[in-house]
């Protein structure tokens, strides 16, 4: 975008690793719903063509705002008129000290994991939003323990009902695998220019939090085979363990010192005679211990904004982002953020909240580029219309899932109405309704109403009166309010 908007000025874009994830194939339906996809392209592929256009590889350790210049790690030193801070989060790890523990955050991250299942007979998921999600779906094969720390899955994104629609779902293990994706939107895996080496996948630095790339977006775990192609091996074996987190990661001696027992695997979903001994253990706040070859740690992100906080009196919110105002411009001058690193701090549209997700990351950086091309001529931009309405597509164990507004009611207090429809294995609506309007919406399955619920939002028509036949299967409501 800052290509386009700014064809007489030098662009700069400094990125730490060989690959640049850069959105294809945008298609955009309804007013603000969109879908893309995601292909990670060689530095040289991402930069031919665009003749402002210089991409650096190296990692920022030195920033001066007084003079505007940023310094990389190999000492070049870099001017600016304008920085934009896009550098994204890096995975939570439960324990960053025990190589059995391991972060999923970019796609070498993925390919590493990959290499730890070939030998690996029972996996531990630590986390409960969407990359634990897909990873327990994308299992089989293997025994999968998953603690969560609330009381239904995917907490982040649904309600129990919504939850419940999907568990049974999952704890089908016949249920056959999806031979296409519901919806595309992703290409990772498929490097442009590049191939993963041998070598790339075995650097410990995956797996001690070394430099990271690109955050993974939606539908990241499409055509990633995290499963055994055989049969008998076709099924998912999961134990789910709710209202826990992880209190300690052992290794066999602490076990051994420290006089604990290790709790069984639940025998009907046990693939193997239990072992006398793990490589790493998990121990859960419950009391639990489970014994087990690989845990993956997907209890979220923190923001990547050293070294720009350590050298300059950043605004940062108590999640730890980057304060951005209307305009993504951070407490510094000259200076924005945009996508996770970043923390919205103006007042939101009634509809609309900040998520990191890979669906706002996109939009929020085109902002930023029209926010930073229209400043450097002194004006002011007004806040863009993707800020008026919450709106998210992705998949979930194989369904396209689209979340709408105010979609679990956030905010709206016990001042609200749900409307349901749910047919078991096909699709499953969920409707926020306040004051006889649509406020927000859960569309799971190919329910085809996410542009009439998104209209119907946006213009806040009156329902009351239609509550009883809006979600009645017989009427075609996309017709009638046409």
């Amino acid at each position: 975008h800052l290509n386009l908007l700014c064809p007489d000025k030098k662009v700069t874009l400094i990125t730490a690793t060989d690959l640049v994830k850069a959105v294809v194939n945008l298609n955009q339906y309804g007013r603000y719903i969109e879908d893309f996809d995601v292909e990670e392209k060689s530095v040289d592929s991402f930069s031919s063509g665009l003749s402002n256009l210089t991409v650096v590889k190296g990692k920022v350790k030195d920033f001066n705002p007084e003079d505007h210049y940023v310094t990389t790690s190999d000492g070049r030193v870099y001017e600016y008129e304008k920085l934009l801070i896009s550098t994204g989060g890096s995975p939570r790890l439960i324990d960053d000290s025990n190589p059995h523990v391991i972060g999923i955050r970019d796609t070498h991250s993925v390919q590493y994991f990959k290499t730890r299942l070939a030998d690996a007979r029972r996996v531990a998921v630590i986390g409960n939003g969407g990359i634990a999600m897909e990873l327990v779906f994308e299992l089989t094969g293997h025994e999968v323990l998953w603690a969560i720390k609330h009381d239904s899955i995917g907490n982040h994104y649904f309600d129990k009902g919504a939850a419940s629609f999907l568990l049974s779902h999952l704890e089908s293990t016949n249920t056959p695998r999806p031979k296409e994706p519901v919806i595309k939107r992703m290409k990772y895996g498929r490097i442009v220019g590049k191939e993963l080496s041998p070598a790339s996948l075995e650097d410990k630095s995956l797996s001690e939090g070394g430099v990271i790339g690109g955050a993974l977006g939606p539908d990241w775990s499409q055509g990633l085979s995290l499963h055994s192609d055989s049969t008998e091996d076709s099924y998912r074996n999961i134990h789910i363990e709710y209202k826990c987190e992880v209190e300690k990661i052992l290794t066999p001696q602490n076990l051994l010192d420290q006089n604990f027992e290790e709790t069984p695997f639940p025998r009907n979903k046990c693939l193997y005679e239990e072992s006398t001994q793990w490589p790493v253990y998990v121990k859960l706040t419950n009391g639990k211990i489970y014994g087990c070859d690989v845990v993956v740690s997907a209890t979220g992100v923190t923001t990547n904004t050293a070294p720009f906080i350590s050298n300059a009196p950043f605004d940062i919110a108590t999640d730890g982002g980057i304060k951005v105002d209307d305009n993504m411009r951070s407490s510094i001058p000259d200076v924005y953020a945009a996508g996770d690193v970043c923390t919205t701090s103006w007042e939101p549209s009634k509809l609309w909240f900040q998520m990191r997700l890979w669906t706002q990351a996109r939009p929020m950086g085109a902002f930023a580029a029209h926010c930073m091309s229209d400043n450097l001529k002194g004006q002011q931009v007004p806040l863009d219309f993707c800020f008026e309405l919450f709106t998210h597509v992705t998949k979930f164990f194989g369904f396209k899932v689209v979340l709408l507004g105010k979609y679990n009611a956030q905010g709206l207090g016990n001042d609200y109405q749900l409307l349901f429809r749910c047919t078991k294995g096909v699709e499953f609506v969920k409707v926020v309704m306040q004051n006889g309007r649509m406020v927000g919406a859960v569309l799971i399955g190919e329910t085809g109403l996410e542009e009439t619920f998104e209209n119907l939002i946006l213009n806040e028509i009156d329902l009351s009166g239609f509550e009883d036949s809006l979600l009645d299967s017989r009427v075609d409501i996309e017709d009638f309010f046409d």
